[in-house]
């Protein structure tokens, strides 16, 4: 601790030879201190070297940063080897972002705790009281800075216990490596394993094989079951398709009056995409781009779709093209057509990822 006064320290000291060799480092570290209008008046051990109370402390804050150690590599591993992916049921994926969270806490703790400890306990107290001054820095003076540096490193104890150093090298090595790991995680691991950012639902089992959309009840859909102006949600008609296994995929089928699917297909043939609308009918995403909320409240009169989290707003017959609020990207279009029982199904799967954005998007 220091304490800092506007009042010189007591003069008339005879200047200490720093180049002797028979006086120690901490009168050199003294000499340098009152050079500088710093006088030491308290200095102390708070344990006496090679005590029990010292190696037990030692082993305290060697814990500590060992424990900080494994808890980072513990997070790695589960980084980049736990199953991360959402399975149905109680699988292991439930627990990634827990085990991510627990062992992040525990590598931040114990760095924490192990270092307060170490100053708390281990390093000498001391009081001084210093004059505020300006002054060149002399050769000497520069000695008496090294030498200083010295003595701190002798007094933080590295030498005398080799255990601290060692533990500490190996409890901050992997924390580095967590503050890497995300940075690096696609290197180790391709994020587009699967083609998963652009793989929903309606993506055909097989090729040829076309997939219906269907309610939550499972039944399909005819052109007839939507009025006009309206739009009900739809899910692929596949397995699981209205589960949480493809909470990707749902979308709203909306019946736009003639007028407004006239201008839906010319702004459609603007951007190369002629054959996604089946006669007055356009299916999009009801996943916002903006932050995932499900953007469903359809406005007939002015074509818009409302998110109601963040207030984003598209407009339908323009290819959902956001038009207020948060959202920058318009909500994907799913391809449609009726097949020759009379159901709507989709020719295909999005063209583009489905969600809010994520910096691998094509442009």
């Amino acid at each position: 601790m220091s304490i800092h006064t506007e009042h010189p320290a007591p003069q008339g000291r005879e200047r200490l030879d720093v180049n002797d060799p028979r006086v120690s480092r901490f009168d050199i570290v003294q000499e340098g201190a009152r050079r500088d209008e710093i006088e030491i008046v308290h200095y102390e051990q708070q344990v006496v070297p090679g005590t029990k109370a010292e190696r037990r402390l030692t082993r305290l804050v060697a814990g500590m940063f060992l424990l900080t150690g494994l808890a980072a590599t513990a997070f790695l591993v589960i980084y980049i080897w736990w199953p991360w992916k959402w399975e149905a049921g109680r699988g292991g994926d439930k627990w990634y972002t827990p085990l991510l969270g627990v062992t992040l806490a525990l590598a931040l703790l114990g760095i924490g705790f192990g270092i307060l400890t170490w100053g708390k306990k281990l390093l000498p107290k001391e009081v001084s009281i210093q004059s505020r001054h300006d002054a060149p820095s002399p050769q000497e003076d520069r000695r008496i800075t090294g030498q200083t540096m010295l003595y701190m490193a002798d007094e933080m104890g590295i030498r005398r216990r080799p255990l601290l150093g060692v533990s500490l090298v190996a409890g901050l090595l992997p924390v580095g490596a967590v503050v890497a790991a995300p940075l690096v995680g696609g290197l180790i691991s391709d994020p587009h394993k699967n083609n998963q950012m652009f793989r929903t639902g309606f993506a055909p089992a097989n090729a040829g094989e076309k997939v219906r959309l269907v309610r939550e009840d499972g039944r399909p859909i005819r052109p007839s079951d939507v009025s006009v102006g309206g739009q009900l949600t739809v899910f692929p008609g596949i397995e699981h398709g209205v589960s949480n296994k493809h909470a990707d995929s749902p979308t709203l089928l909306i019946h736009l009056r003639e007028t407004d699917a006239a201008d839906s297909r010319r702004n459609n043939e603007r951007v190369g995409k002629p054959d996604f609308m089946w006669g007055n009918f356009a299916a999009f995403s009801k996943i916002c781009t903006h932050a995932g909320c499900p953007a469903s409240l359809f406005e007939q009169q002015t074509n818009r779709l409302l998110c109601p989290c963040h207030q984003s707003q598209f407009l339908i017959t323009d290819n959902a093209r956001p038009i207020f609020g948060p959202a920058s990207r318009r909500l994907p279009q799913l391809p449609i057509e009726v097949d020759e029982e009379g159901f709507f199904v989709a020719r295909t799967d999005f063209q583009e990822p489905v969600g809010p954005d994520f910096w691998e998007r094509p442009a």
